[in-house]
């Protein structure tokens, strides 16, 4: 019988598919087994608090003489460790996102946040979106749970869009949103900043979420005849939406909201499928008076959003390294699609 050449590679993407996924649960197990044997040396170090920071140090000698390849079990570790197990008590840890996140991670939000829920959704985030340490660090230095959970946002999302997409899109905006691998200068543009944008898109995309793909800038729509450009067009797959974002680099006017009312109507008419959900906008301005905006959307037809933007300084060089390519995101994209 002869092979179908179709059917075997088929056959070989699955088992490449089945082999990733064992290796994947098998480095979840190790890192939770680690996690788990942390935990337990944090509890017995807390159970002995009273001898203390002496019994930290001979306890760290006592385990490298014992174990001199071992590492991870210095002082400053081992009362990492502590901190742990008193955080998340009764090896509640196990059925949280911290569980499933590299000790580094741990380390980093023990370090900087004190807040369980913060610390909770900065873990549930890096599952999420696979953060590197250094992503992490960033995302909570540039305020990301401010700016995404706790900042009153300017929409009309409530009225115009059904539940759950409502909810979701709002939880999807920031207030600012933060580009600081846009080098300043006091005479930009709308065009500079989106040609800068469109430059690092691969930062960009790492600022707006997870869901977002890139379909481009200045896209054209002929409507009627007469052509108009949209500054940047994205679709999110989480929101099953395009979105439509409009740069402007003064105060929020009354009229922008207008206009971006005019490009999501085209959007629906000429881009939007049956199966996609309302088109979403959201205009980015330098500043913006919320009441001003909030009356300015009260009467829009289509679900926009208001958000201000902070350009300051360049990324650090570590940093760039950690973020994905453009081709990881759109394979990432390409198979979320399939």
């Amino acid at each position: 019988m002869l092979m179908n050449s179709n059917e075997y590679l088929h056959i070989v993407e699955e088992v490449k598919q089945e082999i990733r996924t064992a290796q994947y649960r098998a480095a979840v197990s190790v890192n939770r087994e680690l996690l788990g044997l942390y935990h337990s040396i944090g509890e017995v170090i807390n159970a002995h608090k009273t001898w203390g920071s002496k019994f930290v140090e001979n306890l760290a000698a006592d385990i490298k003489l014992s174990f001199p390849d071992a590492t991870g079990y210095s002082v400053r570790n081992l009362k990492y460790m502590a901190k742990f197990a008193a955080e998340y008590p009764n090896d509640e840890f196990v059925q949280q996102p911290v569980a499933q996140i590299p000790w580094g991670h741990n380390v980093v939000l023990l370090d900087k946040i004190s807040s369980p829920e913060e610390r909770l959704w900065y873990a549930e985030r890096s599952v999420e979106n696979g953060w590197s340490r250094n992503v992490l660090v960033h995302q909570i230095e540039s305020g990301l749970y401010q700016r995404q959970v706790l900042a009153e946002k300017v929409s009309n999302f409530g009225n115009r869009l059904p539940s759950p997409q409502s909810e979701l899109a709002a939880q999807t905006m920031k207030d600012p949103y933060i580009f600081d691998f846009i080098p300043f200068k006091a005479d930009m543009v709308e065009r500079d900043i989106e040609q800068a944008l469109v430059k690092d898109v691969t930062k960009l995309l790492l600022e707006l979420g997870t869901g977002f793909a890139f379909l481009g800038n200045q896209y054209h729509l002929n409507v009627g005849g007469d052509d108009f450009y949209i500054d940047l067009l994205f679709y999110n797959l989480n929101l099953r939406s395009y979105v439509v974002i409009e740069l402007k680099t003064g105060e929020f006017k009354p009229e922008y909201a207008g206009q971006l009312n005019f490009y999501l109507s085209a959007v629906d008419g000429i881009l939007k499928k049956e199966q996609d959900n309302p088109s979403i906008g959201l205009l980015l301005c330098k500043s913006k008076n919320d009441l001003v905006a909030e009356y300015s959307l009260k009467d829009m037809s289509k679900p926009i959003g208001v958000s201000a933007y902070q350009i300051t300084s360049n990324l650090p060089e570590e940093l760039e390294r950690q973020l994905p390519s453009v081709e990881d995101i759109q394979k990432r994209i390409k198979g979320e699609k399939e």
